[in-house]
């Protein structure tokens, strides 16, 4: 049953593809084995045809094809999902993309999101860090609860990152910042409090970093 149902995806995938935009993203260094160039509202028409299945979604995670390893976020139960499961998921991502859509179609779901973005954000290796600041982005869009322990960890690891230089981890954690100020004035405080020392920064960098978090909460609060 479950080989009927990889076989009729593939087909729905294939008949989907957009040579152009698979193209397109290799050239930028988006390297699978296999790219469709299947559009998200495309991969999002397809998984809705099929019933939440955690066995179906892991076969898809492991194949090394952008589409289906969209699926898999998309298919997997959040619910049944498990800490050890996402740890080894986590360590197998090798894009950014998939790191987005994995914390919005699943992670942000799952009862232990707020753990798992707290450990996360002190790793160094692979799309581990990204994802868990990305994980606290989707977390406060939603409003959800977090403590004041994982905040001070939050704004720790995010000045740690940001003395690492420009990365895309820098790029999820000044969003996440960004994202926690904007729920309230109070919260809003908290985060330009905290990188206060950066205003008289003989570093350009930190002093523009300052500026942003300051213009974003002036626009939004």
């Amino acid at each position: 049953m479950q080989e009927e149902i990889l076989k009729n995806i593939r087909v729905q995938l294939r008949r989907a593809m957009n040579g152009i935009v698979s193209t397109s993203m290799r050239e930028k260094g988006i390297d699978y084995k296999l790219n469709f160039g299947v559009s998200l509202s495309k991969i999002r028409e397809i998984a809705s045809r099929y019933e939440k299945n955690a066995d179906l979604a892991r076969v898809l995670w492991q194949e090394d094809v952008r589409e289906m390893k969209i699926l898999a976020t998309l298919i997997y139960p959040a619910e049944e999902f498990t800490k050890e499961e996402a740890d080894k998921w986590t360590s197998e991502i090798r894009h950014q993309e998939i790191a987005e859509l994995y914390t919005l179609h699943l992670l942000q779901s799952v009862p232990f999101a707020p753990e798992l973005a707290a450990c996360w954000i002190t790793r160094t290796e692979g799309f581990f860090p990204v994802t868990g600041f990305l994980l606290f982005v989707r977390l406060f869009n939603k409003g959800v609860s977090v403590s004041p322990e994982c905040i001070q960890l939050l704004l720790k690891e995010s000045k740690i990152r940001l003395d690492d230089g420009v990365s895309r981890t820098q790029r999820a954690a000044l969003l996440a910042l960004k994202r926690y100020g904007r729920q309230s004035h109070s919260q809003a405080e908290e985060v330009l409090a905290f990188f206060s020392d950066y205003v008289d920064s003989t570093s350009s960098e930190k002093r523009e970093f300052y500026e942003d978090l300051k213009f974003e909460f002036e626009y939004y609060l």
